[in-house]
């Protein structure tokens, strides 16, 4: 261990190139970098920390209230917001067109002759 120290203080002290106010001056801006990204760091893990909070008290908006049972009755969302009038569905429709239609059995009446 002697020998590695002896070693060591035969090499000659290089000096920092630059002048002294130079040397000071890149100090100063390696402090500012070094203190800019922690405050940096610190910022992100705000944003994040607070964003997590957020998002655990936020109610799913995914899941829906109600689950359609019949198929048939499905609702139109645009009608149910009232967005667009309320339309008839196709089975309304189709007993619609039923109602007037005239009975296959009923034959029309006799024409009177003059």
């Amino acid at each position: 261990p002697h020998a590695r120290e002896a070693e060591e203080e035969a090499l000659p002290a290089l000096p920092l190139p630059g002048s002294r106010a130079q040397r000071v001056q890149r100090l100063q801006v390696g402090v500012f970098g070094l203190a800019a990204m922690v405050l940096l760091v610190g910022l992100a893990n705000i944003i994040k920390t607070n964003a997590d909070q957020t998002e655990a008290q936020v109610v799913p908006q995914a899941a829906p209230a109600a689950i359609a049972t019949d198929k048939q009755e499905a609702s139109d969302p645009l009608a149910d917001a009232g967005v667009v009038p309320d339309l008839p569905t196709q089975n309304k429709v189709k007993d619609a067109a039923a109602a007037a239609a005239p009975h296959p059995n009923d034959a029309p009446a006799p024409a009177a002759r003059p």
